[in-house]
């Protein structure tokens, strides 16, 4: 498999719904991603400041190629209102065969 193309999982949260939406709509119609799906109502416990910190967020995954995965972890940061995002990529190794040939036709190599 061309090393471009293979699918990856990347892992974010979000502050509040709107914000997460709002990301997740431009990053499938600017077809950096195939799909995006947002959980809400994700509780979470950090250290940040040296202070342990308790919130609710919202979790987004995002499915796209390794080709665009540089450029969507840019978008979030620059859509993100947190100083330091929560952002995790990793390969999906496997999956409907399908599926994994979706997620190619719908991210093309998007240059901006």
């Amino acid at each position: 498999m061309d090393p471009n193309n293979i699918p990856i999982i990347v892992y974010t949260t979000w502050p509040d719904i709107s914000s997460a939406k709002s990301a997740g709509g431009e990053l499938v119609a600017s077809s950096l991603a195939a799909c995006v799906n947002i959980l809400p109502g994700m509780i979470s416990f950090y250290c940040w400041q040296e202070r342990l910190e308790t919130g609710e967020e919202v979790v987004m995954i995002i499915k796209t190629r390794a080709e665009q995965v540089e450029a969507v972890i840019r978008e979030v940061e620059a859509r993100h209102p947190h100083e330091t995002p929560a952002v995790i990529s990793w390969p999906a190794t496997g999956g409907s065969a399908g599926y994994l040939d979706w997620i190619a036709q719908m991210t093309p190599l998007v240059v901006k």
